[in-house]
């Protein structure tokens, strides 16, 4: 396939599924189960649905005594300079894991793959972790595989109702919920001469050249909205091409130093960006690792989002990535990713194996956040979904 074709191909599947997730997109709704104060007081699913039917499951086969997974920086457990649950997998299966912090932007990950994707090579990649909005365009792609959902028992009993059944993929046959969390405003304290506590202190002019806003077009815009009083999920076309405006001209002043995926964390780190938008899970290590570096939930509410795990084509070691998958949706593994991460678990049971591990987590907000914060982003339709794309593209320079 040329490349002109297969993009005319994503642009028209792009359109097909406006209404999909974006990285940082909740899946809002209720929800019964362990996590009723958490991740199922405020998930539900949306998106549009897909096609993928009729592809063949992945075969079962020998566990492999390597496999390699890609994923986003600071998004599973560390200790020293392991990772305690790619460990205990190997003391279970015998296979080592490579893990690859490649991830730093679902657009910028998307052209580093699709070619190689569309060969039906998977770059050596066993499995990868994107947002359900991108997860979907793999799908529709034919870029991932069809899970054994048979030999995943614990991702059947285990996955939290909220986001179980999403549209996109409603037996989740296609994708495996990794983590969901919350845009933040992160902070150099010794810089900003204090917390930020709005959205609209990022447009203070005495930060003028500090601040870093995000390439997730949804996170960034429906930040601003609420910063405006403006609830993303009922924004109207011209208010959020408004956004956009604000967002264009603050960056053209030089108000807006960039706009970044994961690699914010260094700019934050070396005190280049001094306020920026930010993603849950990162801001207490970052924290963590520098006593100046604060965060909050914004005063206005905050956006959210689901990433997913996927066994792309050509992976050598898909069944052994099924097992992996498995393996983390056992809440005495997935308690220890959360009480590292600190985003909110999409696994049944890990509420309770807090309660033992890490209690004080319990009333943690970013865990368990307020659902009457939660922000999702409108569903538009395709030709205002396009047009409001190709407007933030131009506002962020792409």
């Amino acid at each position: 396939m040329s490349n002109s074709s297969e993009w005319d191909i994503e642009r028209a599947i792009d359109a097909m599924s406006a209404a999909a997730l974006d990285r940082r997109t909740l899946l809002k709704g209720t929800a019964a189960g362990a996590l009723s104060l958490g991740l199922a007081g405020f998930l539900a699913a949306c998106g549009s649905d897909s096609g993928g039917g009729s592809a063949k499951v992945i075969p079962k086969g020998e566990i492999a005594k390597n496999m390699t997974f890609s994923n986003w920086e600071l998004y599973i457990d560390v200790e020293g300079k392991k990772h305690p649950t790619l460990d205990q997998f190997q003391d279970k299966y015998g296979t080592k894991v490579k893990y690859v912090e490649e991830i730093t932007d679902n657009v910028e990950f998307f052209g580093k793959v699709r070619q190689q994707y569309a060969s039906g090579s998977s770059g050596g990649r066993d499995l990868h972790v994107v947002t359900d909005w991108m997860c979907n365009r793999m799908k529709q792609l034919g870029y991932v595989q069809k899970l054994d959902k048979s030999a995943m028992p614990n991702v059947v009993n285990n996955i939290e109702d909220a986001v179980a059944s999403p549209a996109f993929d409603p037996k989740r046959e296609f994708s495996v919920p990794w983590q969901t969390g919350q845009v933040l405003l992160i902070y150099r304290k010794d810089l900003t001469g204090g917390d930020l506590t709005s959205i609209n202190d990022l447009f203070d002019p005495k930060f003028k050249g500090k601040v870093t806003m995000l390439t997730e077009m949804r996170d960034t815009v429906g930040s601003v909205l609420l910063g405006e009083g403006i609830k993303p999920e009922g924004a109207s076309k011209d208010q959020v091409m408004e956004a956009i405006d604000k967002i264009e001209k603050a960056s053209r002043d030089g108000q807006i130093r960039k706009f970044t995926g994961n690699e914010y964390t260094s700019d934050v780190a070396r005190g280049d960006s001094a306020a920026i938008l930010g993603w849950s899970g990162d801001a207490p290590q970052m924290a963590a690792d520098n006593k100046n570096v604060g965060y909050k939930q914004p005063e206005e509410g905050f956006m959210v989002f689901t990433d997913s795990m996927q066994i792309p084509v050509g992976a050598p070691h898909a069944f052994t990535a099924e097992k992996f998958m498995d393996f983390v949706y056992d809440p005495k593994i997935m308690v220890q990713i959360t009480d590292w991460v600190q985003y909110v678990p999409p696994v049944k049971g890990v509420r309770q194996e807090l309660e033992k591990l890490d209690p004080d987590l319990l009333d943690n907000p970013l865990v368990f956040p307020d659902k009457a914060k939660a922000h999702n982003f409108k569903q538009f339709s395709a030709e205002d979904e396009a047009d409001i794309d190709a407007a933030f593209q131009r506002a962020i320079g792409a």
